[in-house]
Protein backbone atom coordinates (compact mmCIF):
# COMPACT_ATOMS: atom_id res chain seq x y z
CA UNK A 1 0.00 0.00 0.00
CA UNK A 2 1.54 3.54 -0.98
CA UNK A 3 2.66 5.87 2.06
CA UNK A 4 0.32 8.71 1.52
CA UNK A 5 -2.80 6.21 0.85
CA UNK A 6 -1.46 4.33 4.31
CA UNK A 7 -1.60 7.84 6.03
CA UNK A 8 -4.89 8.91 4.89
CA UNK A 9 -6.68 5.77 6.59
CA UNK A 10 -4.97 5.97 9.56
CA UNK A 11 -5.37 9.43 10.16
CA UNK A 12 -9.41 8.62 9.13
CA UNK A 13 -9.37 6.11 11.67
CA UNK A 14 -7.64 7.98 14.18
CA UNK A 15 -10.36 10.69 13.55
CA UNK A 16 -13.30 8.32 13.78
CA UNK A 17 -12.37 7.16 17.21
CA UNK A 18 -11.82 10.75 18.40
CA UNK A 19 -15.63 11.26 17.10
CA UNK A 20 -17.05 8.12 18.77
CA UNK A 21 -14.54 8.91 22.11
CA UNK A 22 -15.78 12.83 22.19
CA UNK A 23 -19.76 10.59 21.62
CA UNK A 24 -19.35 8.47 24.40
CA UNK A 25 -18.12 11.04 26.87
CA UNK A 26 -21.03 12.99 25.72
CA UNK A 27 -23.19 10.31 26.90
CA UNK A 28 -21.91 9.63 29.91
CA UNK A 29 -22.03 13.66 30.84
CA UNK A 30 -25.44 13.86 29.93
CA UNK A 31 -26.39 10.42 31.97
CA UNK A 32 -24.54 12.06 34.91
CA UNK A 33 -26.37 15.12 34.70
CA UNK A 34 -29.74 13.41 34.99
CA UNK A 35 -28.62 11.17 37.32
CA UNK A 36 -28.20 14.26 39.75
CA UNK A 37 -30.64 14.49 43.13
CA UNK A 38 -31.28 17.84 44.08
CA UNK A 39 -32.26 18.36 47.56
CA UNK A 40 -34.62 20.92 48.27
CA UNK A 41 -35.55 22.79 51.53
CA UNK A 42 -38.46 25.26 52.14
CA UNK A 43 -40.14 26.48 55.80
CA UNK A 44 -43.94 26.92 56.37
CA UNK A 45 -44.33 30.82 55.38
CA UNK A 46 -47.71 31.01 54.16
CA UNK A 47 -48.70 32.09 50.94
CA UNK A 48 -45.04 31.34 49.71
CA UNK A 49 -44.92 27.84 50.81
CA UNK A 50 -47.12 25.94 53.09
CA UNK A 51 -48.82 22.69 53.18
CA UNK A 52 -52.06 20.90 52.24
CA UNK A 53 -52.12 19.23 55.10
CA UNK A 54 -51.85 22.09 57.09
CA UNK A 55 -48.66 20.70 59.20
CA UNK A 56 -45.15 22.90 59.62
CA UNK A 57 -43.22 20.05 58.24
CA UNK A 58 -43.72 18.06 54.97
CA UNK A 59 -41.22 15.27 53.50
CA UNK A 60 -42.34 15.22 49.73
CA UNK A 61 -42.88 18.24 46.84
CA UNK A 62 -47.27 16.58 47.18
CA UNK A 63 -48.01 18.01 50.52
CA UNK A 64 -46.07 21.43 49.92
CA UNK A 65 -47.53 24.60 47.87
CA UNK A 66 -47.59 28.36 47.85
CA UNK A 67 -46.28 30.94 46.00
CA UNK A 68 -42.05 30.49 45.64
CA UNK A 69 -42.97 26.38 45.80
CA UNK A 70 -45.03 26.79 42.35
CA UNK A 71 -42.35 28.74 41.15
CA UNK A 72 -39.58 26.18 42.05
CA UNK A 73 -41.22 23.32 40.80
CA UNK A 74 -42.06 25.59 37.50
CA UNK A 75 -38.20 25.40 37.19
CA UNK A 76 -38.01 21.53 37.88
CA UNK A 77 -40.58 20.83 35.30
CA UNK A 78 -38.47 21.92 32.42
CA UNK A 79 -35.16 19.95 33.96
CA UNK A 80 -34.29 16.47 34.28
CA UNK A 81 -32.93 16.55 37.45
CA UNK A 82 -34.45 14.07 40.25
CA UNK A 83 -34.90 15.77 43.32
CA UNK A 84 -36.33 16.06 47.16
CA UNK A 85 -38.32 18.27 48.81
CA UNK A 86 -39.08 19.10 51.86
CA UNK A 87 -40.56 21.56 54.78
CA UNK A 88 -38.62 21.81 58.04
CA UNK A 89 -38.15 24.84 60.48
CA UNK A 90 -36.20 27.88 59.12
CA UNK A 91 -33.24 27.42 61.39
CA UNK A 92 -32.84 24.03 60.92
CA UNK A 93 -33.17 23.91 57.04
CA UNK A 94 -31.04 26.69 57.08
CA UNK A 95 -27.90 25.41 58.73
CA UNK A 96 -28.89 22.45 56.72
CA UNK A 97 -28.13 22.98 53.08
CA UNK A 98 -24.55 24.85 54.20
CA UNK A 99 -21.99 22.51 53.58
CA UNK A 100 -23.93 20.24 51.38
CA UNK A 101 -23.39 19.11 47.64
CA UNK A 102 -26.74 19.39 45.88
CA UNK A 103 -28.18 21.33 48.37
CA UNK A 104 -30.87 24.22 47.82
CA UNK A 105 -33.48 26.54 50.59
CA UNK A 106 -35.76 29.12 49.45
CA UNK A 107 -37.51 31.54 49.56
CA UNK A 108 -34.34 33.29 50.72
CA UNK A 109 -33.57 36.74 51.16
CA UNK A 110 -30.23 37.71 49.52
CA UNK A 111 -28.94 40.45 52.30
CA UNK A 112 -25.62 41.69 52.82
CA UNK A 113 -24.73 39.12 55.00
CA UNK A 114 -25.86 36.01 53.56
CA UNK A 115 -24.71 37.19 49.68
CA UNK A 116 -21.49 34.97 50.02
CA UNK A 117 -23.17 31.90 52.24
CA UNK A 118 -25.13 30.83 48.67
CA UNK A 119 -25.08 30.32 44.71
CA UNK A 120 -28.37 32.55 44.16
CA UNK A 121 -30.87 31.77 41.54
CA UNK A 122 -33.94 34.15 40.57
CA UNK A 123 -35.10 36.15 41.84
CA UNK A 124 -38.61 34.25 42.51
CA UNK A 125 -40.48 36.80 43.71
CA UNK A 126 -39.99 39.69 46.78
CA UNK A 127 -41.25 39.84 49.98
CA UNK A 128 -42.28 43.55 51.25
CA UNK A 129 -40.94 43.99 54.99
CA UNK A 130 -43.81 45.37 57.00
CA UNK A 131 -44.25 46.58 60.51
CA UNK A 132 -47.57 45.53 61.78
CA UNK A 133 -49.73 46.70 65.04
CA UNK A 134 -52.74 45.03 66.74
CA UNK A 135 -56.13 46.48 65.06
CA UNK A 136 -56.88 48.78 67.78
CA UNK A 137 -53.54 50.48 68.33
CA UNK A 138 -52.61 54.12 68.14
CA UNK A 139 -48.60 53.41 67.00
CA UNK A 140 -47.92 55.39 63.78
CA UNK A 141 -44.89 55.26 61.91
CA UNK A 142 -43.34 57.86 60.03
CA UNK A 143 -40.04 56.11 59.26
CA UNK A 144 -38.44 53.02 60.94
CA UNK A 145 -36.28 54.83 63.35
CA UNK A 146 -39.64 55.89 65.20
CA UNK A 147 -40.08 51.73 65.82
CA UNK A 148 -37.01 51.98 68.43
CA UNK A 149 -39.47 52.59 71.01
CA UNK A 150 -40.80 50.07 70.81
CA UNK A 151 -40.60 45.78 71.11
CA UNK A 152 -41.26 44.20 68.33
CA UNK A 153 -42.04 40.55 67.88
CA UNK A 154 -39.63 38.52 64.88
CA UNK A 155 -39.32 35.04 63.22
CA UNK A 156 -36.10 33.90 64.87
CA UNK A 157 -33.11 34.03 62.33
CA UNK A 158 -35.34 36.25 59.75
CA UNK A 159 -33.59 38.69 57.36
CA UNK A 160 -36.07 40.86 58.50
CA UNK A 161 -35.67 40.04 62.73
CA UNK A 162 -31.80 39.84 62.08
CA UNK A 163 -31.73 43.03 60.25
CA UNK A 164 -33.68 45.07 63.01
CA UNK A 165 -31.91 43.82 65.37
CA UNK A 166 -27.99 43.93 63.89
CA UNK A 167 -29.87 48.35 63.92
CA UNK A 168 -30.15 48.11 67.59
CA UNK A 169 -34.42 47.31 67.54
CA UNK A 170 -35.90 45.93 70.52
CA UNK A 171 -37.01 42.38 68.20
CA UNK A 172 -38.29 39.71 70.69
CA UNK A 173 -37.85 36.34 68.57
CA UNK A 174 -39.96 33.17 68.12
CA UNK A 175 -39.86 30.15 65.49
CA UNK A 176 -43.28 30.23 65.19
CA UNK A 177 -45.14 33.28 63.64
CA UNK A 178 -48.27 32.07 65.55
CA UNK A 179 -46.59 33.07 68.74
CA UNK A 180 -45.31 36.23 67.18
CA UNK A 181 -49.09 37.20 66.45
CA UNK A 182 -50.17 36.09 70.11
CA UNK A 183 -47.77 38.27 71.54
CA UNK A 184 -48.95 41.22 69.58
CA UNK A 185 -52.37 40.79 70.44
CA UNK A 186 -51.41 40.13 74.04
CA UNK A 187 -50.13 43.73 74.23
CA UNK A 188 -46.74 41.45 75.14
CA UNK A 189 -45.02 43.70 72.21
CA UNK A 190 -45.86 46.86 69.91
CA UNK A 191 -45.30 45.78 66.86
CA UNK A 192 -44.79 42.67 64.66
CA UNK A 193 -42.14 42.50 61.75
CA UNK A 194 -43.00 39.78 59.03
CA UNK A 195 -44.12 40.18 54.94
CA UNK A 196 -47.11 42.19 53.60
CA UNK A 197 -48.86 39.44 52.57
CA UNK A 198 -47.92 36.48 55.53
CA UNK A 199 -49.35 38.84 58.40
CA UNK A 200 -52.80 39.46 57.92
CA UNK A 201 -53.14 35.64 56.17
CA UNK A 202 -51.66 34.35 59.49
CA UNK A 203 -53.59 36.58 61.81
CA UNK A 204 -56.67 35.51 60.45
CA UNK A 205 -56.22 31.69 60.01
CA UNK A 206 -54.55 31.16 63.69
CA UNK A 207 -56.51 34.14 65.50
CA UNK A 208 -59.54 34.82 63.37
CA UNK A 209 -58.17 38.59 63.23
CA UNK A 210 -59.23 40.09 60.20
CA UNK A 211 -58.19 43.60 60.78
CA UNK A 212 -54.29 43.67 61.70
CA UNK A 213 -53.24 47.35 61.44
CA UNK A 214 -50.55 47.86 58.38
CA UNK A 215 -48.03 50.60 60.17
CA UNK A 216 -44.90 50.48 57.74
CA UNK A 217 -43.75 49.37 55.19
CA UNK A 218 -39.92 49.81 54.67
CA UNK A 219 -38.29 47.50 52.51
CA UNK A 220 -38.77 45.66 49.52
CA UNK A 221 -36.69 42.58 48.75
CA UNK A 222 -36.36 40.01 45.95
CA UNK A 223 -35.95 36.04 47.22
CA UNK A 224 -34.23 33.97 46.03
CA UNK A 225 -33.93 29.51 45.45
CA UNK A 226 -30.30 29.69 47.22
CA UNK A 227 -27.97 26.76 46.69
CA UNK A 228 -25.26 25.29 48.80
CA UNK A 229 -21.56 26.16 47.50
CA UNK A 230 -20.65 23.13 47.16
CA UNK A 231 -23.26 22.50 44.69
CA UNK A 232 -21.58 22.31 41.07
CA UNK A 233 -22.29 25.53 39.54
CA UNK A 234 -23.52 24.27 36.09
CA UNK A 235 -26.12 22.62 38.35
CA UNK A 236 -26.86 26.60 39.36
CA UNK A 237 -26.80 27.84 35.55
CA UNK A 238 -29.84 25.20 34.96
CA UNK A 239 -32.05 26.27 37.46
CA UNK A 240 -31.23 29.55 36.81
CA UNK A 241 -31.82 29.54 33.10
CA UNK A 242 -35.40 27.08 33.55
CA UNK A 243 -36.32 30.31 36.10
CA UNK A 244 -36.00 32.87 33.40
CA UNK A 245 -37.70 30.51 30.97
CA UNK A 246 -40.15 30.21 33.51
CA UNK A 247 -40.66 34.46 33.76
CA UNK A 248 -40.59 34.34 29.89
CA UNK A 249 -43.54 32.51 29.60
CA UNK A 250 -45.12 34.65 31.93
CA UNK A 251 -45.75 31.23 34.55
CA UNK A 252 -44.53 32.93 37.30
CA UNK A 253 -46.55 36.09 36.73
CA UNK A 254 -49.38 33.52 36.34
CA UNK A 255 -48.37 32.10 39.72
CA UNK A 256 -48.43 35.31 41.59
CA UNK A 257 -51.71 36.11 40.25
CA UNK A 258 -53.05 33.32 41.96
CA UNK A 259 -52.53 33.70 45.46
CA UNK A 260 -53.52 37.88 45.05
Amino acid sequence: MPTAVFSLLKSAVKSARSVVLGLLLCGVAATATSAEKIYIFTEKFPPYNDTFSGKDTAHNEDDITGICTDMVKAALNRLDYDYVMKMRNWSFAFNWVQGRENHALFCVTKTEERAHMFQWVGPLTSFQWTLFAAPDSDITLNSLDDAKDYVIAGYKDDAMTVHLQDRGFNVVSGTENEVNVRRLLLGQTDLWVTDGLLGPLVAERDRGVKNLKKVLVFHEMPIYLAFSLETAPAVVADFQRAIDQARDAGELAQILKRYN
